[in-house]
């Protein structure tokens, strides 16, 4: 037996709580893995609240991300001992997930845990700050260099905008951080944010063209938010869209892209091959700053994981959460 945080629903309801469940009940796989740590990502903020439409089968084990050790494995990339850091691939949405002490998994899905992290510094980043290094990587396949000029970061306070406002900062881009959190803006210079600004001037209807002003945009957000950042974006300008916090409707025109040369570059986390998602994993090794992460990261155990779920829908979470198993 094991423990884990599942999700049911049946004509008594919606329910998340933490149960006991024989391992004879994991799905097939080619890797039995002990997990030592999760996270909370915006996605499993949704299906442990029962927000969103997430979750496609029940019950559900939660938990999009996890980080932990191969226990046994006939895969030939995998043996007993490896370290391993899964993200995506539906886990926690058709298929059970790593809020669990075990899960059985695909070796093909698994990403080698770079020497640099311990499984609970890989969950610190999980999926939201591989999703921000993807964005940075797309940011640098279009030629943004340092020096270019100012880069927006939408969300800032969140999973996916913190450790792009680390990330970008301590390669040497003059970040603007967008949040709505104004008593953060101490905290997001201390993660390398040069200025910060509401986001409240970007959450409503614009105008099509607007003042330029950005080289680049990580945009976690949506609807009007995204809108206004490409309608700001310089000309020749990249903006890496990878989330929809505020809404998954894009109300723009066609202007900024045919009057600017704005190049809209949509980032996908979930069913990303495993070489990008090796890469970003590396780069994640050599580009964030491990004291930063640590100022963005609370840990809570897993018998918590549902009340700070309820916590991030709300709003009243920073950085990310890392769940011990």
């Amino acid at each position: 037996m094991f423990k884990a945080l599942q999700l049911d629903k049946s004509e008594a309801g919606f329910s998340a709580a933490v149960v006991d469940i024989d391992e004879a009940q994991l799905p097939a796989g080619d890797v039995l893995a002990r997990v030592e740590y999760s996270t909370l990502n915006y996605k499993d903020g949704l299906a442990i609240t029962n927000k969103g439409p997430v979750v496609r089968n029940w019950p559900m084990v939660a938990g999009i991300d996890g980080a932990g050790t191969v226990l046994e494995s006939t895969h030939s990339g995998w043996q007993a001992g490896d370290k391993f850091i899964h993200n995506g691939w539906g886990l926690g949405e058709t298929r059970w997930g790593l809020m669990a002490e075990r899960a059985r998994l695909q070796g093909d899905w698994l990403v080698k845990l770079p020497k640099a992290f311990s499984t609970r510094q890989a969950m610190a980043i999980g999926t939201a700050g591989y999703t921000a290094m993807l964005c940075v990587l797309a940011l640098e396949k279009h030629g943004l260099q340092p020096g270019n000029g100012e880069v927006l970061v939408t969300g800032a306070t969140g999973g996916v905008g913190s450790i792009a406002v680390a990330l970008l900062g301590k390669l040497g881009y003059s970040v603007v951080a967008a949040t709505g959190k104004a008593g953060e803006e101490a905290w997001l210079k201390q993660l390398g944010a040069a200025s910060v600004i509401a986001r409240d001037e970007l959450a409503a209807a614009g105008k099509p063209l607007q003042k330029e002003r950005w080289a680049a945009v990580v945009d976690a957000v949506g609807s009007h938010t995204l809108a206004n950042a490409c309608a700001q974006t310089r000309y020749g300008g990249v903006v890496a869209s990878c989330g929809l916090a505020q809404g998954a409707d894009f109300p723009a025109t066609v202007m900024p892209f045919i009057l600017r040369g704005v190049t809209l570059a949509g980032i996908d986390s979930v069913m990303a091959p495993l070489a990008r998602r090796q890469a970003a994993w590396d780069r994640l090794a050599i580009d964030l700053d491990p004291a930063k992460l640590e100022a963005i990261v609370e840990e809570v155990p897993l018998g918590q994981a549902a009340e700070k779920a309820s916590d991030l829908m709300a709003g009243k979470v920073r950085g990310r959460i890392v769940v011990k198993i």
